[in-house]
């Protein structure tokens, strides 16, 4: 399994627009972080989690030319935005793109991307093949997705695991009940937004504190700030197990 982090940044990115902060005017590629998504390549398969506004340059910049299927974790903005471009998917399969979602995201595809659900369609718009999902396993091909269920402020979202590998953004609470489903995991993404505590985010200390409850073998930060503050210096005051992930940085992982 290998997995892409083709964006490890929050909702604005970074840098942000008009900021003169540090983070902002660095020259470190590290800080420079799109909204965050990643790609998991398990042999031929393709899944992308999050399809945010810089869709179309992740994948231009990874030179990824096939996708099998999108995972949806939440319907904001910074997450689903970039779903239109798609299409570009479709003409090289020739066929919809599979995505999975809960209910209330596809209400919200619907709304958001209404020309590409419509009874008689405008000729180029996505082909979208729309499949139900819970917080219950489900396979995306030969491959099984455990959901875990987390709470983004008081949203109810959802993280994913497959095989040795988990990946959780945009959260504040999780039930203990979920964490076991990841207990003593190969490696885990889980989203720190910032050091100050934040309303609908896990901070740096609340992500480092659910990495020691679940113990895995190596832990990513991800849905990263500016107000973060240098990935040089941050990753510095981190435990060995942790890293800051950013823009580009792929992984493998034992299937």
């Amino acid at each position: 399994m290998r997995i892409t982090f083709l964006g490890t940044g929050t909702s604005q990115g970074v840098p942000t627009i008009a900021c003169k902060c540090e983070t902002c005017l660095s020259t470190d590629s590290k800080d420079k972080r799109l909204r965050s998504s990643i790609l998991i390549n398990i042999n031929d398969l393709n899944i992308l989690i999050d399809s945010g506004p810089d869709f179309r340059q992740q994948m231009l910049r990874e030179k990824i030319e096939k996708l099998d299927a999108i995972l949806f974790s939440h319907a904001h903005k910074d997450h689903i935005a970039g779903l239109d471009d798609i299409r570009a998917f479709n003409y090289t399969s020739k066929k919809a793109m599979d995505v999975y979602a809960e209910l209330q995201v596809q209400k919200a595809l619907k709304r958001e991307f209404k020309y590409a659900f419509d009874q008689d369609p405008y000729p180029g718009v996505p082909k979208i093949k729309l499949h139900t999902i819970a917080n219950k396993d489900f396979y995306v091909q030969n491959t099984r997705i455990t959901p875990i269920r987390v709470m983004h402020f008081e949203l109810p979202i959802l993280g994913f695991k497959t095989g040795e590998f988990a990946y959780i953004t945009d959260a504040n609470f999780i039930e203990d009940i979920e964490l076991e489903k990841i207990q003593g995991i190969d490696t885990m993404v889980i989203n720190a937004l910032r050091k100050e505590k934040h309303i609908s985010h896990y901070n740096l200390d609340e992500a480092l504190e659910i990495i020691a409850k679940v113990k895995p073998q190596k832990a990513y930060l991800t849905h990263i700030s500016h107000t973060m503050g240098l990935h040089c210096d941050v990753q510095n005051e981190l435990p060995d197990n942790v890293s800051l992930a950013y823009d580009g940085l792929t992984i493998s992982i034992a299937s």
